[in-house]
């Protein structure tokens, strides 16, 4: 068969777009007209074999990506997005075409491992975020501890997180629906403190938003009190919060919640510790520092626990990263941007253990108690 009886428009358009590259600079690269690009995508007509070659050369995927089904792509209505109205269609499309490979990594994993299934309740009706924060605490047994990893809690409740590498402070993260499964998706290019009330922020966003539109500042903002609220129990912030509260100390005290020195000094305002006068005089202290552009006495970054236990056992059968990015069609480069940099290595064959038998295995997440022990 020829590359046009094959050719799939849709993929291409998704390449383009996970290279955050319009029509007309791709066409530019590859040395056609923009209408040629414009062809391509609407399936008027498929590119010849050289042209084909030049395109998955530029746009960085293999040939064998433009010949496949069409994908389960993420769309603008159904992605919830912080900071929209900052971020580029551009930046915006390119972390979607992330998440269309994250959703065909996800099959695959769930083709050969039994993962966690959704343990997220629908807390809509909560007329405040604070209540719901509260309530999802008490349904999942958390009390008023510190929550001690917040990958590991979302993994333990079956949301499937992946990373982006996107070098955008625009593009802080973004949570979905798919069917009844929750993804979250996290850019690690910020601290571990951000990463942390990102995650916690898109927690908000599925537990609040789920039947219905995830945009505008009003979710926004419920999203942020949320998260707040779950990484920052009023109870237990009050319980240590000092009465005049210097930035030094507030920068050793964040540690106890693992956020950040801004996020810790804005809800001391928020439960009333601070007064308006303290809390403005902090956050001009903090901004001249450059705290709001660099968290101080950094955490450590949290990761997948998840992934690491499928990689363990992909080792075990001698599966390699290749393997996967070769049955997917897509550059081993895309895996490693969705899985927080976790190295995946073995020797290609050898798939005839659990992997790959009859009955998938199980993977067992270890919950926050356990963690904590």
């Amino acid at each position: 068969m020829t590359a046009n009886e094959l050719f799939n428009p849709s993929r291409l358009t998704l390449a383009r777009k996970r290279r955050g590259l319009t029509m007309k600079t791709l066409a530019a690269e590859v040395g056609v007209e923009p209408r040629s690009i414009s062809a391509y995508e609407k399936g008027e007509f498929g590119p010849d074999d050289d042209r084909l070659t030049k395109l998955a050369s530029v746009l960085k995927f293999p040939e064998e990506f433009f010949y496949g089904d069409d994908l389960d792509e993420p769309t603008p209505d159904i992605a919830s997005f912080r900071a929209l109205s900052k971020m580029t269609a551009g930046q915006r499309d390119t972390a979607l075409g992330a998440g269309a490979i994250a959703l065909m990594l996800n099959a695959w994993i769930e083709r050969h491992f039994d993962l966690p299934s959704s343990d997220l309740p629908d807390l809509s009706r909560e007329e405040e975020p604070e209540a719901a924060a509260r309530a999802l605490r008490q349904q999942w047994s958390l009390g008023e501890l510190p929550v001690k990893n917040m990958i590991h809690l979302l993994e333990s409740k079956g949301v499937r997180v992946f990373s982006l590498s996107v070098d955008a402070v625009e593009v802080d993260a973004f949570s979905m629906w798919r069917q009844s499964t929750p993804f979250v998706f996290l850019n690690t290019k910020k601290s571990a403190e951000h990463s942390r009330f990102d995650a916690a922020h898109e927690l908000g966003h599925l537990i609040l938003h789920r039947h219905g539109s995830p945009q505008g500042r009003e979710a926004e903002h419920q999203a942020n009190a949320f998260a707040s609220a779950f990484l920052m129990p009023k109870a237990s912030v009050l319980a240590y919060a000092p009465r005049m509260a210097t930035l030094d100390h507030l920068i050793k005290l964040k540690k106890f919640w693992s956020v950040s020195v801004a996020a810790l000094t804005y809800r001391l305002h928020a439960i009333g510790v601070l007064s308006d006068w303290h809390y403005q005089s902090l956050y001009i202290e903090l901004t001249t520092r450059g705290y709001r552009k660099k968290e101080p006495d950094e955490g450590q970054r949290e990761t997948s626990q998840m992934l690491q236990k499928i990689f363990a056992a992909l080792r075990d059968e001698s599966i390699s990263k290749g393997d996967i990015a070769s049955e997917l069609c897509v550059p081993a480069e895309e895996l490693d941007q969705l899985v927080f940099g976790l190295a995946l290595t073995g020797l290609k064959g050898g798939r005839g253990g659990a992997a790959s038998s009859g009955k998938p295995p199980q993977l067992r997440v270890v919950s926050s108690h356990e963690e904590s022990k």
